[in-house]
């Protein structure tokens, strides 16, 4: 509380007496903001009530004699305060220009001394709901580092705070924070680093907390498996679906023909072979007992050749 000088002895010089409760303000985007004063005097006329927002040059934001406005107040503050007889100043639908010091006078005609004050109006963007992004969910230990991001939409002053498996982040050389803290880079990841992450966003209007978002870390002797174990799947599918040729009904013996499958899709190959004949042995050829393998631009093709020519 903030007193001016106040009324004096009897015979002695008089002003007026005006205290202000809270000199510090914060106000949120949109809100209200209620500068409060109060202030006696001897006097029963009206007091002559001036409020102005301190800049290079003051701004006058609204003058009255108690309660009756005088003149129009200024375009950015038209239709958004309100005074009342105390001297007490309400802003409506607050702006983030509205962020500044206050400083009001109270002067009454009898009075000598009119009382002044001031108070500091800060004005703050609600915070959103923050999320952490971050480029993968799934990392190989000891590979690389990965970078993530307490993003959120709206919010202004804000600070950070980082949680993992729901307790503050320990101070471990390997988890760096940006100037800011907005940005959590966690170096060589290793396999205690496989947990639950989350942040929380504050400013001095309120404060929201991140879902929690897992990154998984795999050991690179369980990636092998992995990898392993799905390929030698897909041959053994591969060669199930395509263990399936059958001979060609035609009896052209100028003709070479058989089934092919390529990924799953049985194909039937036949080529004219001119001349060929001359140069196949007499006696036939025994069909050959199990199919072909070929890797042809990374994909496996197996060939089951047709019966022996004729």
């Amino acid at each position: 509380m903030k007193p001016s000088a106040g009324p004096c002895p009897a015979g002695g010089v008089l002003a007026v007496n005006m205290t202000i409760p809270n000199t510090l303000l914060r106000g949120t985007a949109g809100g209200e903001a209620l500068l409060s004063v109060r202030y006696n005097s001897f006097s029963l006329d009206p007091p002559v009530i001036k409020w102005q927002l301190k800049r290079e040059k003051s701004i006058t934001v609204v003058q009255s004699i108690g309660t009756d406005i005088i003149g129009t107040p200024r375009p950015e503050y038209r239709d958004r305060i309100l005074v009342f007889e105390n001297g007490t100043l309400l802003l409506h639908n607050l702006r983030l220009s509205d962020e500044g010091i206050y400083d009001v006078e109270i002067s009454i005609t009898d009075d000598t001394f009119p009382g002044e004050g001031s108070i500091t109006l800060t004005v703050d963007e609600s915070i959103s709901k923050p999320f952490i992004h971050m480029d993968t969910s799934s990392i190989l230990e000891l590979s690389e580092n990965i970078v993530l991001n307490c993003s959120h939409d709206n919010g202004t002053r804000t600070t950070y705070r980082w949680f993992k498996g729901g307790k503050p982040l320990s101070n471990v050389t390997r988890f760096t924070l940006s100037p800011d803290q907005k940005y959590l880079t966690i170096s060589r990841v290793v396999m205690a680093d496989d947990d639950l992450y989350s942040c929380s966003v504050e400013n001095p209007v309120g404060n929201m907390s991140s879902l929690p978002l897992r990154l998984t870390v795999y050991r690179r002797s369980s990636l092998y498996i992995i990898l392993s174990t799905g390929g030698i799947f897909l041959l053994i599918t591969l060669v199930t679906i395509c263990a399936c040729w059958t001979p060609s009904k035609k009896k052209d013996k100028h003709t070479v023909s058989g089934y092919f499958c390529l990924l799953g899709r049985n194909i039937h190959l036949e080529r004219t072979c001119p001349g060929f004949m001359s140069s196949l042995p007499r006696k036939p050829v025994p069909p050959t007992p199990h199919p072909h393998f070929n890797l042809v631009s990374g994909v496996i093709l197996i060939a089951a050749p047709s019966k022996a020519f004729m």
